[in-house]
């Protein structure tokens, strides 16, 4: 029997979760490029920032397969209940744009703002959806599905009637889903090299520091120097992404930032290192633990062993079981036995609902 999404996703258990979808029948639709310019998976990248803008939902890693798509998720429901009316109502047309209004006319759209904005129901309404993971994953897929039917002349379903979302319940974990979704073309055999791999969330962040012409900054950083760590740490700062570093509590009152990252003190340049070890064990079977791989596992609290043996099993398996990821049997005993579930044959990563 099929889970019913409310009790998945629960932000008191986690902000964090790992979405999956899949195209139906497994067709590899989105590797089409449409006639006219419609880059479906260029699209969908496009849509995913304009939506991280508009929502209280951040993404923190995406992949774009052929057939299908992970994203990353962090809700961020407190968020919402800061905006004042009028921009819950620009927000949800800024998705939603209605048919016959002007967005290029200031004065016509202010207006219309306004004058909707007095709905106190139907902004609660906005609001409520544009907090919600089931709407951002709606709004993100349903308007390719009717872009890519109308191309191929065709009714009927292009995703699969459900996606899949894990909740990530630890750091280890959530770093394990990161390096995860960052390798899937390098595992599917599309990619050599995850920072050349497309449609990624590595290689938009790789490409982002390039744009910086900071690329020194990010090679000192890999090699686990402290002053590049600490000098590459606001690359990310105006990224559409959630930073890979999360820099608001920090020793040098200078540094301090208000936005959110991800992990305290990791640095994108060791998430860089991480990843690129990880895809090297895929490729090849194994991969030297080098110093500075080993400083990564040491200051983040990881057994390099532990962390080789997950991510080959997940980097193998052609489909992740379970609705929770958690690094260590104790948080998923304790899930258990607050959910009810039985512990019977379970795997250490996942907790399935019994």
């Amino acid at each position: 029997m099929t889970t019913a999404r409310r009790e998945l996703v629960d932000v008191e258990l986690t902000r964090w979760y790992h979405t999956i979808s899949k195209c139906v029948r497994g067709g590899w639709l989105l590797k089409v490029d449409d006639e006219g310019g419609l880059d479906r998976k260029k699209w969908i990248e496009n849509r995913l920032k304009l939506l991280t803008a508009n929502f209280s939902v951040a993404v923190g890693g995406f992949s774009i397969m052929d057939n299908h798509l992970h994203v990353l998720c962090r809700l961020d429901p407190e968020l919402a209940k800061q905006w004042s009316d009028e921009d819950v109502v620009r927000r949800w047309i800024a998705v939603y744009v209605p048919r016959n209004l002007k967005l290029d006319d200031e004065k016509i759209l202010n207006a219309w703002v306004k004058q909707h904005a007095k709905d106190t129901k139907q902004v609660a309404l906005y609001r409520e959806r544009l907090a919600d993971l089931g709407w951002f994953m709606k709004a993100l897929k349903e308007p390719l599905s009717r872009l890519a039917n109308k191309h191929d002349g065709c009714q009927g379903a292009f995703w699969q009637a459900r996606y899949k979302s894990i909740a990530v319940l630890d750091t280890e974990a959530l770093l394990a889903t990161c390096a995860y979704i960052d390798l899937n073309p390098v595992a599917a055999g599309i990619a050599e090299t995850p920072e050349k791999s497309d449609y990624t969330s590595l290689k938009t962040r790789v490409e982002n520091v390039q744009r910086q012409d900071k690329t020194e900054l990010l090679k000192a950083a890999r090699l686990g120097s402290v002053a590049g760590s600490q000098a590459a740490g606001n690359l990310e700062e105006n990224l559409w992404l959630v930073p890979i570093e999360d820099r608001r509590v920090h020793t040098n009152a200078k540094t301090i930032c208000d936005r959110e990252g991800m992990v305290e003190t990791f640095s994108l340049g060791s998430y860089v290192l991480l990843v690129e070890f990880t895809g090297r064990l895929f490729r090849n079977g194994k991969a030297r633990m080098s110093k500075g791989i080993a400083d990564v596992f040491e200051r983040i609290g990881i057994c390099g062993d532990n962390w080789i043996d997950r991510m080959k099993k997940m980097l193998s398996s052609r489909d992740l079981r379970g609705s929770f990821f958690a690094s260590d049997q104790a948080t998923i005993r304790a899930l258990a036995t607050k959910r009810g579930c039985r512990m019977t044959n379970m795997s250490p990563q996942t907790v399935p609902f019994a």
